[in-house]
């Protein structure tokens, strides 16, 4: 709500925090039934939709991160053009389009998954419904379905990081020819955050889904997915704020008008 953080920057940001809020209460609410209550049943039909919800958010997050990148690039390589292609209608687009590209990766999978035959084993070796484990539970061939998710994963994760290493790499480029070393310093701190976000995110999500893993990598896996759905989310707050002095200021102001009535 602050003025000061109406720009395409926080925006991103905004919907960046809307994706993970998604992916946390996918997964987390009943992973943590699981390991309090011991609850650790679930219908197929709830199954599908954790399974469904988690990949649509998670590959909207990955083009989102790339968006966010373009965004970086069009901020230290056009400033002065910045504000007239980065406006409103444009970043609205973006995120729409991420979405859309969201929907289209992971619905075709997900519909040829709950066409096949489901004849048990009923156990799942995970902590939540991801899809390879489910797999592991339908009796007719499931090649088709696995060669598809494997090729949609490797353009959904490869596509956002080739945009986002060129757009890094103009970034360097750009930023090695500003003369004074101060203005460098400040150049390249407006991307620390999404890079260290960025390398976690990616680099956990390429480990699982993109590297062929055999039964004896499943537990690596949990604790790579436990990255993604429980510890990015958790500090990706803290990575964004943490050295945002914009942020911080707001926040105290926001606190200051909350808690003492004292206007901005």
């Amino acid at each position: 709500m602050d003025h000061r953080l109406k720009t395409p920057m926080y925006y991103f940001l905004k919907n960046l925090s809307w994706m993970e809020i998604i992916i946390t209460t996918t997964v987390t609410p009943k992973m943590l039934r699981i390991l309090i209550l011991e609850d650790n049943t679930i219908f197929l039909a709830s199954c599908v939709l954790q399974l469904y919800i988690y990949f649509v958010a998670g590959a909207t997050e990955i083009f989102l991160l790339a968006a966010m990148s373009v965004d970086r690039y069009m901020a230290i390589c056009n400033p002065l053009r910045y504000t007239s292609i980065m406006r409103t209608q444009i970043c609205q687009l973006m995120v729409l389009t991420c979405w859309l590209w969201g929907f289209l990766s992971v619905t075709t999978p997900v519909t040829l998954t709950i066409t096949l035959p489901f004849c048990g084993p009923n156990i799942i070796d995970h902590f939540f419904c991801d899809s390879g484990p489910l797999l592991d539970m339908f009796c007719a061939d499931v090649q088709v379905v696995q060669t598809l998710n494997f090729v949609l994963c490797c353009l959904t994760i490869l596509s956002s990081v080739s945009v986002t290493t060129v757009s890094y790499i103009w970034i360097v480029v750009t930023v090695m020819k500003i003369p004074s070393a101060e203005g460098r310093k400040k150049a390249f701190s407006t991307c620390s955050s999404h890079i260290t976000v960025v390398s976690l995110y990616y680099g956990s999500t390429m480990f699982i889904y993109i590297k062929p893993a055999g039964r004896s990598s499943m537990d690596l896996n949990k604790v790579a997915t436990l990255l993604n759905t429980v510890v990015t989310p958790l500090l990706n707050p803290i990575i964004y704020t943490f050295r945002n002095k914009i942020v911080k200021e707001a926040v105290k102001d926001s606190l200051r008008r909350m808690w003492f009535g004292v206007p901005k």
